[in-house]
């Protein structure tokens, strides 16, 4: 059973006038590690509220077609239930914290599920500490930095134990240091829980090589979807997507076109480093 499995998705906001989502298919596997990008109003947000209830519980509007989350119909199943299998972390960490500490943020969800205490107990220091947070429980979520408020909100998720962690543009509010050691964090939680994840992220020079999949949007449809290399080295060769394609790949594709690479499309500096040296060495 596919983790996620979208079949024929079309979705129009209410008062709309046109679908934001259109005749969309995708099937994401259990563990996959799935990054989308795509240009401004293409549907990546509208795509991460469907997977957990956001659409169509809350936001109405017409849908068409079927959405499975660990083999749950979203259609069909209520939110509460869904946000044991699937957590979303919003492109604003401070819209999902509310409370007077970390701690009480944590326990939020938890408590609204009737929980048992000692078990909410355990959970909460149980996510603090794999994000990495423990010492910031009895801090207010408006005395925390940027960074720090993201770790807070993925705990706030990882404590209702989800099988499938969404993040809508997780590094939107950070600078590019902080930026990355929250893409490190993911991946690391995607390792050692053995999560299935699917991130929305512009930043793809910092976390392609974490994805074992890139989907690119573009006006409510998947344009391009499979293996990171190809799909960056294809966006490379389509710049009329208006996507920010990572400056080695398009760096990578120029040098390649004067035959002086010959290697496949880098994901990391390291990488195009390491060829670039190869060729110094060999010429």
């Amino acid at each position: 059973m596919a983790a996620i499995e979208i079949r024929n998705l079309t979705y129009k906001y209410q008062n709309a006038e046109a679908p934001v989502l259109q005749n969309l298919n995708l099937t994401i596997e259990k563990g996959e590690f799935a990054l989308v990008f795509g240009p401004s109003g293409c549907g990546k947000t509208t795509l991460c509220r469907c997977l957990n209830g956001l659409i169509p519980h809350f936001y109405g509007g017409e849908l068409e077609g079927e959405i499975f989350v660990d083999g749950l119909n979203v259609r069909e199943t209520p939110p509460a239930k869904l946000a044991s299998h699937v957590g979303l972390i919003f492109q604003n960490p401070e819209n999902q914290l509310f409370s007077f500490n970390v701690e009480r943020d944590v326990a939020f969800g938890l408590e609204n599920l009737g929980v048992p205490p000692e078990e909410i107990r355990k959970r909460v220091d149980w996510s603090l500490e794999l994000v990495g947070i423990s010492d910031l429980k009895d801090r207010a979520p408006w005395e925390l930095s940027g960074g720090q408020q993201q770790k807070a909100a993925i705990a706030c998720v990882l404590a209702m134990q989800p099988s499938i962690l969404v993040f809508d543009e997780p590094t939107s509010f950070l600078d590019p240091l902080t930026a990355r050691g929250i893409f490190d964090v993911i991946a690391r939680l995607r390792r050692e829980l053995n999560l299935t994840v699917i991130v929305v992220e512009h930043r793809l020079e910092a976390l392609a090589a974490h994805a074992s999949r890139l989907i690119l949007m573009d006006r409510g449809k998947i344009v391009l979807n499979g293996e990171p290399r190809k799909i960056l080295a294809e966006a490379a060769e389509r710049l009329s997507l208006k996507v920010g394609v990572p400056s080695i790949v398009l760096l990578h594709r120029r040098l390649s076109k004067l035959g002086i690479l010959k290697d496949l499309t880098p994901l990391t500096t390291s990488e195009m480093a390491a060829q670039l040296r190869g060729v110094l060495t060999r010429d």
